[in-house]
């Protein structure tokens, strides 16, 4: 008798920590921007195209942080200037990157999220389900700082839509392609979460390579003296994922067809829509 309740004053420690278990974690995110117009197009220049790729590169270089504690966590863009992206007539407009008024919260045991977000002006409240994502774990190794972490991949098959403008002509092109994704998680930090939608490892998630983005764990604070509040966004007209993918798709084609009418009018404006 004596030594279970010896035992149990040892593990209670152990348990209470581990509900109280919690941390914030900077990261930082860049992505590779390509930018490939023909000279005289729209009173386009290679001075102009230079100066576009730069403020492109800087509008994906952001800073955000991840409250996080066992069950769930809070991803928000830290306050920064916004580069104005914008040269010779180009303007370019970006849906679903988020901002610094955007608030993505998940719950990774209850397997949803719920994504404040504002678009054009209108604010919405994104609630769905998370999708368990298929890790396949690796031996790989490399350090972090000072935290240890592990590769796992994932690839999965997304369907794309892009759209071009000829002459004034819409083109809509759709393709399957497959998106191969790779993250480096520590078990040193038992959540099993990570920065935007990227959860589902036994570890926190410090670095993501997807595609032409890239997102690294610069700084840990784990169970400062604060208390950390991870509260769960209630503001903004809810939708699904699926019915912000179409408001996206209708705000899309509204911004085609005022370039169409600019284009009619001067000849000399473009504007390039991206989907972060």
């Amino acid at each position: 008798m004596r030594i279970k309740l010896l035992m149990s004053l040892l593990i209670l420690p152990v348990v209470v920590m581990s509900q109280n278990f919690q941390g914030k974690a900077t990261y930082k995110t860049h992505r590779k921007v390509e930018v490939k117009m023909q000279d005289g197009e729209a009173g386009i220049t290679s001075d102009i195209q230079k100066q576009l790729h730069e403020k492109m590169k800087k509008m994906f270089q952001k800073t955000f942080t991840l409250n996080f504690n066992k069950s769930s966590s809070t991803y928000i863009q830290n306050e920064e200037l916004d580069p104005e992206v914008k040269s010779g007539g180009v303007q370019v407009m970006v849906f679903g990157n988020g901002g610094t008024g955007d608030v993505l919260y998940k719950n990774i045991v209850e397997k949803r999220y719920a994504n404040k977000t504002e678009i054009s002006g209108k604010r919405f409240l994104i609630k769905d389900k998370l999708e368990k994502p298929e890790w396949e774990m690796t031996s790989e190794a490399k350090k972090i700082g000072k935290y240890t972490c592990y590769k796992a991949t994932r690839t999965k098959e997304e369907e794309r839509i892009s759209q071009m403008m000829t002459d004034g002509e819409v083109e809509e092109k759709k393709e399957m392609v497959t998106v191969v994704t790779t993250a480096w998680f520590t078990p040193e930090i038992p959540v099993s979460n990570g920065p935007s939608m990227y959860w589902g490892l036994p570890g926190l998630i410090l670095e993501v390579h997807e595609g032409k983005q890239t997102i690294i764990c610069s700084e840990i604070v784990l169970n400062p003296t604060k208390k950390i509040e991870v509260d769960e966004p209630k503001k903004g007209k809810k939708v699904s994922q699926k019915e912000i993918d179409a408001i996206i798709k209708e705000k899309t084609q509204e911004m085609i067809e005022r370039f169409k009418g600019r284009r009619g009018g001067d000849g000399d404006s473009m504007s390039i829509e991206i989907r972060g």
